[in-house]
């Protein structure tokens, strides 16, 4: 059982911070995510591998290590990406929309695609190519 599983029982209704080891750290003033009456925020996750700190270059392996850095985050919580409901995802050069696409849908179940835009960016932190939050929903 996962901490916020044991708050869960006591505490229902209350907003909870949800922080992993197995995501990276937040670089400012921010959560990794927060649940509130069953909804999960998870902010912007960027490709940071959280066992080095280091980032991960290319549109392909930094779009795999976000959404590991999400499933961190699910997994904490006692989620799984069925929960998603919504994701935004930021890309610097939409050419890698295809690429990204592929990747992103292989994290996914076909039957429960959550809703979801793409929206190209000029610049994101630390200078990645991509940059996706999420929200999911306890069933």
């Amino acid at each position: 059982m996962t901490v916020y599983e044991l708050k869960k029982i006591k505490y229902p209704h209350m907003k909870q911070i949800i922080n992993t080891v197995n995501a990276p750290a937040a670089i400012g003033p921010y959560s990794q995510a927060n649940m509130a009456n069953g909804v999960l925020y998870i902010s912007g996750q960027i490709p940071v591998d959280p066992a080095t700190g280091k980032l991960v270059e290319g549109i392909e392996k930094e779009t795999h290590q976000v959404m590991k850095n999400l499933e961190a985050i699910l997994t904490e919580a006692g989620m799984t990406f069925k929960n998603v409901v919504k994701a935004t995802i930021f890309l610097k050069n939409m050419d890698d929309f295809a690429v990204m696409n592929d990747i992103y849908a292989s994290y996914l179940d076909s039957e429960s695609y959550p809703a979801r835009e793409t929206v190209q960016v000029s610049c994101l932190p630390k200078n990645v190519d991509i940059e996706i939050s999420m929200i999911a929903h306890q069933d």
